[in-house]
């Protein structure tokens, strides 16, 4: 799977730094035809910063997904004009999305794109065999609460979140399965997650309240 994404990569363009500029004026007038394009041609910094890690071919193309997902986050808040390199930039954004996963790795609890507004865990919201009979009522009721914001998603954004999430499938398998980019795959994760958080975040505040 790595030496695949690895050969795919290798024909990524390398972009000119006039190329590069035009492309960001155009993003800024919100092409996303310019946008993809940027992206797709970061995709190798996002490859090289995973590799440095120096972890399994697994992990390593986990720590691929989320530093796209720092990648897509750092493109929403970079501005070309101050002149600042946008490799420069987004490298700290994607080690920190990696490092991110990571710790929460190695503490046991991977977390939706960081939480689902209150540090609450898809482990968390899913039922636990060991529980007591009110946590797993609990966890019943937030397990609900998510299927239900799930199943209100765009059927892509519910197909991916679903695959990524659920299924434990990667990115680049859920891109093939629906026929679009990886970088269009990273865009229907974020905002479905995004779109659970909006929905939860009521329901998150009492509950936690409570």
């Amino acid at each position: 799977m790595l030496q695949s994404y690895l050969e795919e990569l290798r024909k990524t363009k390398l972009l000119e730094p006039m190329e590069e500029l035009h492309l960001w004026e155009r993003v800024a007038q919100g092409d996303m035809q310019a946008h993809q394009k940027l992206m797709t041609a970061y995709q190798p910094l996002v490859f090289k910063i995973a590799v440095s890690f120096q972890l399994p071919e697994h992990e390593t193309m986990e720590l691929v997904q989320e530093g796209m997902v720092g990648l897509l986050e750092a493109a929403e808040n970079y501005d070309y004009s101050r002149g600042v390199a946008f490799s420069v930039f987004a490298t700290f954004r994607i080690k920190g999305s990696m490092l991110d996963y990571l710790k929460k790795a190695n503490s046991g609890a991977l977390y939706l794109e960081g939480d689902l507004g209150s540090g609450l865990t898809l482990g968390e919201v899913l039922p636990a065999m060991q529980a007591s009979p009110t946590e797993m009522a609990e966890r019943q009721l937030l397990h609900e609460k998510v299927t239900q914001a799930l199943g209100r998603l765009p059927e892509k954004e519910q197909q991916v979140i679903t695959s990524m999430y659920l299924e434990d499938k990667t990115a680049q398998s859920v891109a093939d399965a629906i026929d679009v980019s990886l970088g269009h795959v990273y865009r229907l994760q974020k905002k479905g997650v995004r779109r659970i958080r909006g929905m939860l975040s009521r329901f998150i505040h009492d509950f936690n309240k409570g």
